[in-house]
């Protein structure tokens, strides 16, 4: 049976989809580049949806795109969907592990960047039908959705490595192609858009990818084109322009409340099925979820269907496992927002199995965060930071309290604050949901920090050696501007490189935190400049996601991390300065 947040939804999308899913011109959007809001909050509603990323890639166990001409050769990568038969694929019986894991909504891989197509185009012959298992995959999936209840985001890759106009090929798009026609490519884009958006809802989205050489300019042509065929679908902000809303990858997003944003972050540890792979807990996959929420963010989940077409029965589990906690407590997650209570760290990327935060940036004072709705704040505790948890001073009463995961807690609100205390072996080991009764609607309740210790470095100037196609999404500002979400990223070939960050006036500091979750430093030096040139006060080799540093007080204005050895294109999620306490 449907809940009300997803007849709402369906409403929305429904309301501007007519037969064969093109939506009437007759009322189009005031600003095609903005979506509606009732489409927006019924999407944020869901706040938990599955991304399912498969195709002929699967024969091989590597990654899809990125393994075409770097682990396999072209010429083989290309002919591996005459080989793939998946004879096991059954929608409705993905579409019932996507309701047993409490998932709202799916995202699912039509075409990567290796340019295979999982419906029936008929603008490329590179597609599923002309291989030996011939039948629509999206079609049959976008069925079983609509069935079931599950809003549907076709994945479209903005960049294609396998069409002869798009102007970069494999490996990675790396390699630029002698003769190519970016506006004809555009063309052939645009008509397989409106192939997915006319004959494949209605859609909740359409969830682009990589838009190498794709500026704003020609992103927001793409997303004008794309509300022209229904005006309330949401778009990502991976066509070149905006979009809708940000997609961090393989990390928590930022507590952000202004512009909505998704995570996608796999439950292995790459995008395509890999056999043995390392996948997360159930456990870990929820404080996940529970860290996007209390961020006011979604999260999307991957999930890698193998070769024949059945999701792995290890992921099943998993999956199953968040739906049964999502079954408990899902009130606590479904059509919240995030807030009031906004914990230090929140965004920070967590390491698999390990959700502590380096002490460089949050210390013991990070605890997890809460979520609200009507006249409820749910306080999700994924950490107590020491016996009594403190809060700041909200404008309503508490009224009432309860432990969702069971127990009794001791709540004690003044004017001066909240305190929440539970005994040691009552507190659950996942999430300690405590529900706050108030007097009034927690939504008029403002943000509220708590606890967070800033860094020298944010929001400062930075300039870089280089940055990957001097793309904003990449430029050096990303390192320091509080969101671990974002980078500075090097051009592929980069093995060495430095980055810099005016402080304003001389700072002294004594604590660094860096991330750099790729693991490809392998030497770099800290570096102070003095009296014309650069000092160097700290040496170390790898980084990692979580690199905590301490050392003698120094003070400087201008600084640099140089990465003196690097493997392939190094990137730098943050870089943060501490004073010295």
């Amino acid at each position: 049976m449907k809940t009300e947040m997803m007849k709402h939804a369906f409403a929305v999308a429904l309301m501007c989809v007519s037969a064969g899913g093109v939506c009437p011109a007759a009322e189009p959007a005031a600003d095609p580049l903005h979506p509606k809001s009732e489409a927006i909050e019924a999407w944020k509603d869901m706040r938990f949806g599955m991304f399912i990323c498969w195709g002929p890639v699967t024969l091989t166990g590597k990654e899809v795109g990125w393994s075409r001409g770097r682990e396999t050769p072209v010429e083989q990568y290309d002919q591996l969907y005459k080989q793939w038969n998946p004879e096991r694929f059954d929608a409705r019986e993905w579409v019932q592990v996507v309701k047993e894991t409490g998932a709202r909504y799916v995202v699912f891989l039509t075409k990567h960047h290796d340019g295979f197509c999982l419906w029936d185009t008929k603008h490329t012959e590179y597609n599923v039908m002309n291989g030996p298992f011939k039948r629509d995959v999206t079609k049959e999936l976008a069925d079983a959705c609509r069935e079931a209840g599950i809003g549907f985001f076709p994945y479209y890759s903005t960049c294609d490595w396998h069409h002869p106009d798009f102007p970069l090929t494999s490996p990675g798009g790396r390699v630029q192609r002698p003769t190519h026609d970016l506006d004809r490519y555009t063309e052939f884009l645009e008509a397989q858009v409106k192939e997915l958006l006319t004959g494949y809802g209605p859609l909740v989205g359409i969830w682009f990818d990589v838009p190498q050489r794709f500026d704003r300019a020609r992103g927001e042509r793409v997303i004008r084109f794309a509300r022209s065929l229904q005006p309330n679908l949401l778009v990502n902000n991976r066509t070149g322009a905006p979009g809708d809303f940000d997609t961090p990858e393989q990390a928590i997003g930022r507590a952000q409340f202004d512009r909505p944003w998704e995570s996608c972050i796999t439950l292995g540890t790459q995008w395509s099925w890999k056999p043995d792979d390392q996948l997360k807990s159930h456990e870990y996959a929820i404080q996940i979820l529970v860290a996007c929420a209390v961020g006011d963010g979604n999260l999307a989940l991957n999930t890698n269907p193998m070769p024949d077409g059945r999701i792995e029965l290890r992921q099943v589990e998993r999956f199953r496992k968040i739906g049964q906690w999502l079954a408990q407590y899902g009130e606590s997650i479904y059509e919240t927002r995030g807030g009031p209570f906004v914990a230090p760290g929140a965004g920070v990327r967590r390491r698999m199995g390990d959700v502590s935060l380096p002490a460089g940036r949050a210390g013991a004072d990070w605890w997890g965060g809460s979520t609200r709705r009507d006249d409820v704040i749910y306080l999700h505790v994924l950490r107590w930071p020491a016996e009594v948890l403190t809060l700041p001073p909200i404008g309503p009463r508490i009224v009432g309290h309860s432990v969702l995961t069971g127990g009794e807690a001791v709540v004690t609100q003044t004017d001066a604050g909240i305190e929440v205390s539970m005994p040691t072996d009552r507190r659950d080991p996942i999430d300690t949901i405590i529900r706050l009764k108030l007097d009034a609607p927690a939504h008029e309740i403002p943000i509220l920090p708590t606890g967070f210790r800033p860094s020298l470095t944010t929001g400062k100037k930075a300039t870089a050696s280089n940055w990957f196609e001097q793309s904003d999404t990449y430029a050096p500002d990303k390192a320091v501007d509080g969101d671990p979400g974002t980078r500075w990223g090097c051009d592929w070939g980069t093995h060495a490189a430095w980055l810099e960050v005016d402080l304003g006036e001389p700072k002294t500091f004594s604590r660094a935190w860096i991330s750099e979750p790729y693991g490809r430093v392998q030497e770099f030096e800290l570096q102070v400049w003095e009296e014309g040139d650069w000092k160097t006060f700290h040496r170390g080799t790898a980084i990692g996601e979580d690199c905590s540093i301490a050392f003698k007080p120094v003070t400087g204005r201008r600084v640099r991390l140089n990465l003196l050895k690097t493997t392939e294109g190094p990137s730098i999620w943050e870089f943060g300065l501490y004073e010295s306490e």
